[in-house]
């Protein structure tokens, strides 16, 4: 039996499946990943910073105009469209299978592809607030301003997004646990799971049904029930779309 043929077997048999994705879920879609030789962090390196310093809350606050160079360049990207594995997700959570997914990534697709219960672990380029008044902002607002974002307040406006040194939202990992511990079925897909504590959150699995759909290895390779090292949006879409 294909890889695929028992992925979509074990996705028939689960009513309560949660889903774990990174980087990796957006390559398709035109979103560098982070650690790839064109990825993200390569793109940092040739700004002249290291990707912990750049993206890091203390150099938001001392050289905020030049990390908004860098974001405006490289992530707030929003001309871009939900691939397979995005619209695979969607139709089992439609179809009832799919109760969250938990994401590290911060582009959006997931909720344009029509899932409704995401917890988007790093925030999202769509929301902004002022540090100031808490006035909030969209992702339009922010490619609308010059130089540094001003709320109308005088206030610095700041992306919705875990910068390094920055914690996560206690809710939202809440939230992500109970679902990863009540689940059925724990598909993991495109992430390296080496970010924590993010990477963490798939010791909660209780399970007998651990997915991980990847194109190379991971360190919980050993520990899963099923995996695929191949691109997660044609493995999505012929175990769940076609």
């Amino acid at each position: 039996m294909s890889d695929v043929a028992k992925l979509k077997d074990m996705i028939a048999s689960s009513g309560r499946i949660a889903f774990f994705g990174g980087a990796g879920v957006s390559t398709e879609s035109g979103i560098p990943d982070f650690r790839s030789e064109n990825g993200i962090y390569d793109a940092i390196r040739r700004f002249g910073e290291r990707p912990e310093t750049l993206l890091s809350h203390s150099f938001f606050m001392k050289n905020t105009e030049r990390f908004y160079e860098y974001y405006r360049s490289a992530l707030l990207v929003t001309d871009v469209q939900p691939n397979d594995a995005h619209k695979a997700l969607a139709a089992l959570e439609q179809a009832g299978r799919l109760t969250a997914v938990v994401t590290q990534n911060i582009d959006g697709l997931h909720t344009k592809a029509g899932s409704k219960n995401v917890y988007e672990l790093h925030g999202s380029i769509y929301r902004n607030y002022c540090m100031d008044c808490g006035k909030a902002y969209s992702a339009e607002d922010i490619m609308d301003m010059d130089n540094v974002p001003r709320c109308r307040c005088g206030g610095i406006i700041k992306p919705d997004v875990v910068l390094y040194e920055e914690g996560l939202d206690n809710d939202t990992i809440r939230a992500a646990v109970t679902h990863i511990m009540r689940a059925d079925m724990l598909i993991v897909g495109g992430t390296s799971l080496a970010v924590y504590p993010a990477a963490g959150l798939i010791d909660y699995y209780r399970g007998d049904k651990l997915v991980l759909i990847n194109k190379s290895e991971t360190p919980c390779d050993s520990k899963a029930d099923l995996v695929v090292h191949d691109a997660i949006g044609r493995v999505l879409r012929e175990a769940v779309l076609n």
